[in-house]
């Protein structure tokens, strides 16, 4: 019964920035923050939701870079990689 009661926890802690397949609207808000202070931009249907952070495709960044961004479950870049 306890390792029921722990999954349920889990799942609820999980579920505010991912339900029925789409990010919350603070979480999408959250991230569109993060990438303008670094002066990049992207479509927020480009961004995944991985089990350690978000994977956000096709970021557009000031001079016309374009790349892969990754972050983790606090918003920090964890890497980028040129498309």
């Amino acid at each position: 019964m306890k390792h029921i009661i722990a999954l349920a926890a889990f799942s609820l802690m999980s579920a505010p920035a991912f339900a029925d397949g789409h990010l919350d609207a603070e979480t999408v808000e959250k991230i569109e923050a993060m990438l303008a202070s670094i002066e990049c931009q992207m479509d927020p249907d480009d961004i995944e939701v991985e089990d350690d952070g978000y994977d956000l495709d096709d970021v557009i960044c000031k001079g016309g870079g374009q790349f892969d961004i990754k972050l983790d479950k606090d918003f920090n870049e964890v890497s980028r990689r040129a498309e």
